[in-house]
């Protein structure tokens, strides 16, 4: 690794219909390079003190899905060496997701509030080169939020 510190956020907030499982963001190694995720904020618009915990998962995936809109990440310390992790953000649902493969994380977060969540040294998530890594949100409600997912290459 580089030390190639960056993040992805989406251009606005994205809305989340009910009971839909939506991929919201996505990103993708370089084929010869490890990345490795380092944490990832979760914030959401809910307005119901009430509302049922939206269902979070953080997993591999071995397709791009269709939809999504090409969104790189950007290094949060500019460097001379580009970033080559590339990605895309949603939202997308049904036929659209990625094809999910394994279930790394997964979280139960109240749709008022958020999450600040930054994986433990030892825990990080690590994406093989070529490999991808996709955020999927079902909110039982429809609310919507917003993320940034953090990494470095």
């Amino acid at each position: 690794m580089a030390r190639n510190f960056f993040t992805q956020t989406p251009t606005a907030e994205i809305a989340l219909a009910a009971a839909t499982r939506t991929a919201i963001g996505r990103i993708n190694a370089p084929a010869t390079q490890i990345v490795v995720v380092t944490n990832l904020d979760l914030f959401f618009k809910g307005i119901v003190v009430t509302g049922t915990p939206v269902f979070v998962e953080v997993l591999r995936v071995t397709t791009d899905g269709t939809g999504m809109a090409a969104r790189n990440p950007l290094q949060t310390v500019p460097k001379a060496t580009a970033l080559q992790t590339t990605g895309a953000v949603g939202p997308v649902s049904g036929a659209n997701l990625p094809t999910a493969g394994d279930v790394l994380r997964t979280k139960l977060i109240h749709p008022q509030t958020g999450i600040l969540y930054p994986f433990p040294l030892g825990q990080q998530i690590e994406i093989p080169g070529g490999g991808r890594l996709a955020v999927f949100l079902t909110a039982p409600e429809a609310t919507s939020g917003t993320y940034v997912l953090s990494g470095e290459e």
